[in-house]
């Protein structure tokens, strides 16, 4: 009993350390064991498919441990940013000039009630107008945080119909969201937005191709506070310096999801405002940052 146990923390011993030796130890192990032929003989294909069995599932859990998370990355892969803004100019950027010396707040998945009044309070306390990129689910639900948003000065950017990733989108798919979105923010903005935010930062380029053909523009970011992980306002603040440039265009949020915790984001908003301005940042709308129109020229929207 002991030399067996022995002999099994070897082969433990061996799997891990020398995991392909294990394997033909193991086969031959499967080979000696397979169920013999009527005639007597053993029976190879018996044996061959037990040995490849084992093997694949050796090397699945040994040589390839996060395969599978690693298939789901590929399977949402999408053209770099860098490659979008090349092919895509005047369609798709991810911060603004670097001169003059200006930055962009920017705060997704609006509109709540509990997080967007907040955050306004806070911008309409330091006399600060910045960008919105609303869910059209949200803006239906919340009519009246959308027209406080406008009220009081701020750029609006659409942000989906319901936050689906466009990357697992057909073309089709994705034109609905867009045209979904619209239907609703036009009654209440008076004009359909120009500027729109991927979730997740996610398109296709047959997708980004589309928007620009319609007049559309995406805008993604540059300086990613990581706020949605329910960071404290010390490691928000981090974050922003570790990317902040001029033309900087930083990412928030502004509307919580189910249990999503913000207010590091409430917490360190005052102190990013005080900061920027410190270091000689004029903080202005996407908008301005970019020169461009907020409003999609109507003549562009429909084929």
């Amino acid at each position: 009993m002991k030399r067996s146990k022995s002999r099994l923390d070897a082969f433990r011993k061996m799997l891990i350390a020398r995991p392909a030796a294990a394997c033909l130890v193991m086969a031959a192990v499967l080979l000696m064991q397979a169920p013999n032929s009527a005639d007597g003989s053993m029976s190879s294909s018996a044996g061959t498919k037990a040995v490849a069995a084992w093997t694949a599932g050796a090397e699945s859990s040994l040589s390839h441990p996060d395969s599978s998370s690693k298939k789901r990355k590929q399977r949402r892969a999408t053209v770099s940013w860098a490659a979008l803004s090349s092919r895509y100019p005047g369609a798709f950027a991810t911060r603004g000039p670097a001169s003059p010396k200006r930055a962009a707040l920017t705060f997704d998945d609006v509109p709540d009630n509990y997080y967007t009044p907040r955050v306004l309070d806070i911008l309409a306390r330091e006399h600060v107008r910045a960008t919105f990129f609303l869910v059209g689910q949200r803006a239906a639900a919340h009519p009246d945080m959308v027209q406080r948003i406008r009220m009081e000065g701020h750029a609006v950017g659409s942000h989906s119909y319901n936050h689906t990733s466009n990357a697992r989108l057909s073309l089709e798919e994705f034109i609905s969201q867009i045209r979904r979105t619209d239907k609703i923010l036009l009654p209440q903005l008076g004009f359909t937005p120009r500027f729109m935010r991927p979730p997740y930062g996610e398109i296709k380029p047959e997708q980004l191709g589309w928007a620009q053909g319609h007049g559309y523009f995406v805008v993604n970011w540059n300086v990613d506070t990581e706020d949605w992980k329910g960071l404290g306002a010390e490691a928000i603040i981090r974050n922003v310096k570790r990317t902040l440039v001029p033309g900087s265009i930083i990412l928030q949020h502004a509307g919580g999801g189910t249990g999503e915790d913000l207010s590091g984001t409430l917490d360190a908003l005052p102190r990013i405002i005080a900061m920027l301005r410190q270091k000689g940042y004029e903080l202005v709308t996407v908008p301005e940052l970019l020169g461009e129109s907020e409003a999609v020229e109507e003549f562009k929207l429909y084929d």
